[in-house]
């Protein structure tokens, strides 16, 4: 049995951990967000302002703290292809960091676009702005134009290498987890 790897990428504030939370709670394999984590301990260490606008901007090396999420999505990639299950769904992907890296005015080198071109995702869903829905948390820091912005960086950082991204209907969220559902079971009949 083959593994199908599955990206749900989007920026912030389009339901994408909403979904990609259902998908956990109906059962499927889910690899969480690397960032959410990577941030709250920065911020418990004091390695990040807690009043800073966004952790990547804030940390005292962002190339180490892109590299170290770089790090965890081809090892959440590597866990993904090693599974036994049917379907892994993994919460961002390894172009995630290219186009976050690019939304910040970034420099970033071949281990970046290496990791890209070597880590091929079966099927990669985007969840588009939704401004109807957008809400600024404790770990949201960008504005809904900036997350407008973002959007634009992963559609491109995607396309880059390749990848056919299918877009996430602004829907509830069980309509959206049928919509990826269905277009699965569609791929694989």
């Amino acid at each position: 049995m083959t593994t199908q790897k599955i990206v749900i990428a989007g920026g912030p504030g389009t339901g994408k951990t909403s979904v990609v939370n259902l998908l956990e709670k109906q059962g499927h394999l889910v690899l969480h967000e690397v960032i959410r984590t990577m941030t709250l301990e920065a911020k418990e260490k004091g390695d990040l302002e807690a009043s800073a606008s966004n952790p990547i901007d804030a940390v005292d090396d962002p190339l180490a703290f892109n590299i170290k999420i770089l790090e965890q999505r081809i090892a959440q990639y590597n866990e993904a292809l090693n599974s036994d299950e049917k379907l892994v769904f993994l919460d961002r992907g390894v172009p995630d960091v290219i186009a976050y890296m690019d939304f910040f005015g970034q420099d970033y080198d071949e281990l970046f676009i290496n990791a890209c071109k070597q880590c091929k995702y079966d099927t990669v869903f985007i969840c588009p702005p939704w401004e109807g829905i957008y809400v600024s948390d404790n770990e949201r820091f960008e504005t809904f134009e900036e997350a407008n912005a973002i959007h634009h960086c992963l559609v491109n950082a995607y396309e880059r290498f390749d990848f056919n991204l299918i877009e996430v209907p602004l829907l509830s969220i069980p309509k959206r987890v049928d919509f990826i559902l269905n277009y699965l079971n569609a791929e694989t009949t």
